[in-house]
């Protein structure tokens, strides 16, 4: 097969001071962009674990969906389904570490899959977990940055007077500007050299670790009303709109934020082209990444939690933040100590630098997975999107997946409900994306997958099957109903926008690619 080795004639030389050309001249690919990222730990842990950890940014996850978590089963679902969804996630991250560490190219996944399913099934499985993998990605970019302009939105109307003090709402067209405005920006950012992006990255995963330390005290702290321990550990809210009244039902929905916020991870993988040691720190960014982030995500959701007084009222669109709840839990917090929620706007402030680093990031991870898929000619157009400039960024790449997020956004100015959509497939695309390479590495390629140095042993077909299953069942309950009765209006768009991908991508198929698309290629003859 064309990725299995070189084609005849064309020599490889190990040379034994750069191990990582190497590696990726065996896996079949020339080294074109620039090794600059590692895994070093001084004050904070750095570069390829950075872009992982700014993806995953709890502070983006928590913030955006706490309005999800506080209806669905409020503070026990929280503080308690954060672990439940944690050690899930750490068994999918896992899986992907052992593969990635035998495998490290910035295809990743659906390179990855085209490897472990064997010769007869390589092409289709690459396709399928290829653009499942992608337009995940270009959804969670969208749903990420049209997070960061709703909450823009909610500090302009705080800073203004609140919802009740006659405080300026931005309309949809003036927030989808403002969305428009952060995507410029941060494809002007990730159009600099590597050297630049691993220092913002660096700086983003300071940032968002010492925000969720000060948000994680000082809420509570200010605030001059607390919750008790009892309240944070056990409350299970029933309440909701929703009319859902199974408790089982409802815890998980409430799931949702934790499954939302601990995803991205595979950005180590598209970035390990750009990482020196990629089989080890490649894998070591994703785990790590996973890790700290369940350690600091519930220390955060902790810290707010106390916070929380009146659920109904927290969620109420009579509040002065709009039904915004964490932003108005900030908000309450200082006006009850100070007599005003300048401090609440501050803290506002703080996550909304972290959601911008974690948008740049993605769009960092978009690009090198539109640079991979496209090196091997499964995107329209390929020969431009694979294109790296005299820095060694794939510029062409940056462009296009901040222009696609765009394009994803807009469907919010006909309606939330559409846009939702799209923000589902941000999770359940990518998770499916993430199983499909270790469904084929314990099946199919149970027998022939030779391990990289980081490796689970005995128990990497175990916790794989575990993983897979994780990722199956939460396929199938993120797309029940959130709501009853089921109208246009309540509808999850999640089943409906994730098999119109998979319909989409299997037609393609079906009908063209198949006929010329022969999986992952070298590039050693270019």
């Amino acid at each position: 097969m064309t990725w299995n080795k070189p084609p005849a004639g064309v020599a490889i030389a190990v040379d034994a001071s750069d191990t990582d050309h190497a590696r990726l001249r065996e896996l079949g690919y020339k080294q074109e962009l620039k090794r600059h990222l590692s895994f070093v730990i001084k004050l904070v842990v750095l570069s390829n674990f950075s872009i992982s950890f700014s993806i995953i940014s709890v502070l983006t996850g928590v913030t955006t969906l706490y309005n999800t978590g506080l209806t669905f089963g409020g503070p026990a679902t929280m503080t308690l389904g954060w672990f439940v969804a944690g050690a899930f996630t750490m068994a999918v991250g896992l899986s992907m570490a052992e593969i990635c560490s035998a495998f490290p190219t910035s295809g990743g996944l659906y390179y990855w899959s085209a490897r472990l399913s064997g010769y007869r099934w390589a092409p289709f499985a690459s396709w399928i977990t290829g653009w499942f993998n992608i337009v995940g990605q270009w959804a969670g970019t969208a749903s990420v940055d049209f997070s960061l302009a709703q909450l823009i939105q909610v500090i302009i109307l705080l800073s203004t007077g609140g919802n009740n003090g006659g405080g300026y709402l931005a309309s949809k067209y003036v927030v989808i500007a403002i969305h428009a405005g952060i995507l410029l920006s941060q494809a002007i950012i990730n159009s600099l050299s590597i050297t630049w992006i691993s220092f913002i990255g660096q700086f983003a995963a300071a940032w968002n670790m010492l925000g969720v330390f000060t948000l994680m005290f000082a809420v509570p702290v200010v605030a001059t009303e607390r919750a008790s321990a009892k309240f944070v550990f056990s409350h299970f809210n029933t309440d909701n709109s929703a009319g859902i009244h199974s408790n089982l039902y409802i815890f998980v929905l409430g799931l949702l934020m934790s499954q939302y916020t601990l995803s991205g991870y595979d950005s180590s993988a598209h970035m390990t082209e750009e990482t020196k040691n990629a089989d080890w720190n490649g894998p070591i960014g994703i785990i790590s990444a996973i890790g700290i982030s369940l350690i600091v995500g519930w220390g955060y959701i902790l810290g707010i939690t106390f916070a929380v007084k009146d659920v109904p009222y927290l969620l109420s669109p009579d509040n002065d933040a709009g039904g915004y709840a964490i932003a108005e839990v900030f908000y309450l917090a200082f006006k009850s100590r100070y007599g005003n929620g300048v401090g609440g706007i501050v803290c506002l402030g703080i996550v909304a630098v972290a959601i911008y680093f974690c948008g740049m990031s993605s769009v960092t991870s978009n690009s090198r997975m539109t640079y991979a898929f496209s090196r091997d000619g499964a995107m329209p157009f390929s020969s431009v999107w694979h294109k790296v400039n005299k820095q060694e960024v794939p510029i062409n790449a940056v462009w296009l997946s901040a222009f696609i997020s765009l394009c994803m956004a807009l469907p919010s100015l006909g309606s939330l409900v559409a846009f939702q959509a799209m923000a589902s497939v941000a999770t359940t695309a990518v998770c499916i994306a993430y199983a499909l390479p270790t469904l084929f590495r314990i099946t199919l390629g149970r027998k022939c997958f030779v391990p990289g140095p980081f490796n689970l042993g005995r128990y990497g077909v175990l916790v794989g099957w575990i993983a897979v299953l994780w990722v199956a069942t939460i396929t199938v309950l993120f797309s029940l109903p959130v709501s009853y009765p089921v109208t246009k209006n309540t509808l999850n768009y999640t089943p409906v926008a994730v098999g119109g991908l998979f319909t989409l991508v299997l037609s393609s198929w079906i009908l063209n690619a198949r006929h010329w698309f022969k999986g992952p290629v070298t590039n050693l003859r270019a």
